[in-house]
């Protein structure tokens, strides 16, 4: 008979994240020790960090992180960006090599524009004709892979332990004023670079620690309006709903939490009592949105242009700690990633399930980083 510490039942992976809400740029690197604390919640399959503020010196232009399998496709996929965009700036992604990372793809980055013209024949808005190149570029060009498409930030993944994806993309080169980091368990799915966390879709990025089991009805509403899915994990559907929720539906995060997340129906009856408006919109929500509830234990930090917001499923099936330290709000699977760089934090707490932890920047915050 196995005794205990002898045997380990995961109760999945790790994800950490904090934001200056004055808008306070923090090096990469307190995002890496934060993460390697909870360095037996993964198993090496998977790492990755995003980081919001990092490029202010091309804040202006989308920042394309790509994975390539071939230079032969890396030249495909430069033609595509070459008709679509005016690109500003291109190199590969510094890395510094460490025996635990192998295998990597080519990683690239580019700094780009959408050409006027383009759009303008498009009939979309800008950010929807970005979008739409994303997913072409997934779908269509296969050994391409858009990991990053946002303006001011980046997402960083690989194959490995979250402290090593840290170290293998120089992360403390970088400064951000949020960032977000995971640590992979995968249980159900292959460890492989695309589908390491965070997902990213423009500005938006996941990460998560749990399993959907909803994944092919929520895949399946999502496909309806354009989405693919493609990268083999029940993650990425997530960051496709919260774009087109919040980005193209304009809903608002906490009344997002009400979908993902949705109360149940005698929770509902209970708020008409005392709020018979609020009980009616959630009924609506629940209703009309059906598709996009999430089931399976879950949590997850959103994060995206100006803020961060964290979130359980509703029944509280995996660990979420919340803290502030003056300007500076963390979140974290375990509070020891907390204390590893905030000692002495306070207000420490744990978010109830599907309530939204939402924190944005300040008046102040936002003159100096947007």
């Amino acid at each position: 008979m196995l005794l205990e510490g002898q045997v380990r039942i995961p109760a999945g992976c790790a994800i950490s994240g904090f934001i200056s809400r004055d808008g306070n740029r923090i090096n990469g690197s307190e995002i890496v020790k934060s993460i390697s604390y909870m360095h037996d919640r993964s198993n090496g399959l998977g790492g990755g960090f995003a980081g919001y503020g990092i490029y202010p010196e091309y804040k202006d232009h989308y920042a394309f992180h790509i994975f390539y399998d071939s230079n032969e496709v890396r030249e495909q996929t430069e033609k595509f960006l070459d008709r679509h965009f005016d690109v500003i700036n291109l190199s590969r992604i510094p890395i510094r090599r460490i025996p635990s990372i192998t295998n990597e793809p080519l990683i690239w980055r580019y700094f780009v524009d959408p050409r006027p013209t383009k759009i303008a024949s498009s009939q979309l808005d800008e950010k929807e004709y970005v979008a739409k190149c994303v997913i072409r570029i997934n779908n269509d060009i296969k050994g391409a892979y858009v990991f990053s498409s946002g303006k001011n930030m980046g997402v960083f993944k690989a194959v490995g332990y979250p402290e090593d994806v840290g170290q293998f993309y120089r992360l403390d080169e970088y400064d951000g004023y949020a960032w977000t980091a995971h640590g992979r368990y995968p249980t159900n799915t292959p460890g492989w670079w695309g589908g390491a966390h965070p997902f990213s879709l423009l500005d938006y990025s996941i990460v998560h620690n749990g399993e959907i089991s909803s994944y092919d009805a929520n895949r399946r509403f999502i496909e309806m309006f354009g989405y693919k899915c493609t990268l083999l994990t029940d993650t990425e559907v997530i960051t496709y709903i919260f774009d087109w929720l919040h980005r193209k539906q304009q809903l608002s995060l906490e009344d997002i939490a009400s979908v993902i997340a949705a109360p149940f129906w005698t929770k509902i009856d209970e708020i008409g009592r005392t709020d018979p408006e609020q009980a009616e919109k959630l009924r609506y929500l629940r209703n009309a949105l059906s598709g996009l509830l999430i089931t399976g234990p879950f949590s997850i930090i959103l994060g995206y242009t100006g803020g961060i917001m964290a979130l359980n499923d509703r029944l509280k099936l995996r660990s979420m700690v919340v803290a502030e330290k003056d300007d500076r709000v963390y979140i974290a699977s375990e509070e020891c990633a907390i204390r590893a760089i905030c000692p002495d934090c306070g207000n420490v707490w744990s978010p109830k399930g599907g309530e939204p932890v939402v924190v944005t920047l300040n008046e102040e915050g936002r003159k100096r980083c947007l």
